[in-house]
């Protein structure tokens, strides 16, 4: 099948064109870790990266602690024998403590990592190497300046942060240039909207934004009983997002997408998605995609233009 236009935006300062939706190999981590998402088929998931690229998208952003480096190998596999590879960006700093996540910015820790994370990808160079999450706080300068360093060396192409506040961005600033951020960012997760997205425009700091779906529960598909029923390693189980009292108020949202969806003839993930890309500091949106099958509804997010109707229907203003 040919590839289809996706629309493509520049990244920050990065120079790299990105399509504004990108592969999340979060949930291909599978099981097995205090963060995973239930038992996973690798085969699925080689088969939605395949699926994901022949619908034009060029991007992956995966990480280290995804399955304890499941979700890397399974990147790497399907990359293997590509004539033409997307960029491949990952993440460092969260290491397996025996089944828990421990946090490490020191710089031989992070240089191990980065060592692992390409053996992994089976790649010369990553395109984008990001900080996970600044934890410990103190540590975050020496954390930066090992990513500096390996950018200087050419192991990686370009440096971000992920899940960084406007203090910790303009701490690390001065050691060098923060050229991405990747914040949290969704219907049901709108705290960046206040200082940090704002900062990230001023700056001039590329945006890629995690979880635009709400980790699957505003696709429509999430209802209580498939919540009463996730398996008891899937971390969502545990959420309080995913729970009362804050579930009825998500669900109330994941009718309005529905109308909205309705109206636009596609789906409520695919509206949820189109919402965070309206956000002028949003270059990118990172969606999961487990199964090939999920791909093209939520790929149509790609090319929706929301009105202030829809908006307004969305935002429960339209009554």
């Amino acid at each position: 099948m040919e590839q289809t236009q996706i629309r493509t935006t520049r990244l920050g300062s990065t120079g790299l064109e990105i399509t504004c939706i990108g592969f999340g190999a979060w949930a291909i981590g599978g099981s097995g870790y205090e963060f995973g998402w239930g038992a996973q088929n690798d085969e699925e998931s080689v088969a939605a990266i395949h699926r994901a690229l022949e619908l034009g998208v060029n991007w992956i952003d995966t990480a280290a602690v995804y399955g304890f480096g499941r979700s890397e190998r399974v990147v790497g596999r399907a990359l293997e024998g590509l004539s033409e590879r997307p960029y491949v960006f990952t993440k460092a700093s969260l290491l397996d403590g025996g089944g828990r996540v421990v946090h490490n910015l020191k710089r031989d820790s992070l240089r191990r990592e980065a060592e692992a994370s390409l053996e992994r990808l089976g790649v010369d160079a990553i395109d984008l190497y990001q900080i996970h999450w600044p934890i410990p706080n103190e540590d975050i300068e020496e954390g930066w300046a090992a990513f500096a360093e390996l950018q200087a060396e050419g192991l990686v192409r370009h440096i971000g942060v992920s899940n960084f506040n406007v203090e910790q961005l303009r701490r690390i600033q001065s050691i060098a240039p923060v050229e991405t951020l990747q914040p949290q960012y969704s219907l049901v997760a709108r705290e960046v909207e206040r200082e940090i997205l704002p900062f990230a425009e001023a700056e001039g700091i590329g945006v890629i934004v995690y979880s635009p779906m709400g980790s699957g529960l505003l696709t429509g598909a999430m209802t209580r009983e498939r919540i009463e029923s996730l398996p008891d390693d899937d971390w969502r189980k545990q959420s309080d997002r995913f729970r009362e009292p804050q579930l009825s108020e998500h669900l109330a949202l994941v009718g309005r997408l529905a109308t909205v969806a309705e109206q636009r003839d596609t789906t409520p993930g695919a509206v949820a998605v189109a919402w965070t890309l309206l956000n002028p500091a949003v270059d990118g949106a990172i969606v999961g995609f487990r199964r090939p099958d999920q791909v093209d509804p939520i790929l149509a997010a790609a090319s929706l233009e929301l009105s202030d109707k829809d908006m307004a229907e969305i935002e429960g203003r339209s009554r």
